[in-house]
């Protein structure tokens, strides 16, 4: 198992805006960031993959950092 470095950033995605009329392909993008319903917040290793996926549906999203 990987060790977690002590400065490893982190993502705190809270999803701000409602999914509902958006693009299917959003739509699974969020579920896949765990985003299930509209104000649930979320946290997420700052990768480049979540990365990704906040930039294709950031409008609909509130990013935060904070340290773990």
């Amino acid at each position: 198992m990987a060790r977690k470095k002590k400065d490893e950033k982190h993502l705190k995605i809270t999803q701000v805006r409602s999914g509902i009329g958006r693009q299917d392909k959003h739509r699974r993008t969020l579920r896949a960031l765990g985003l299930k319903r509209h104000q649930q917040t979320v946290v997420h290793a700052d990768t480049p993959a979540i990365r990704g996926m906040i930039d294709q549906v950031g409008y609909l999203l509130d990013v935060t950092e904070v340290e773990a």
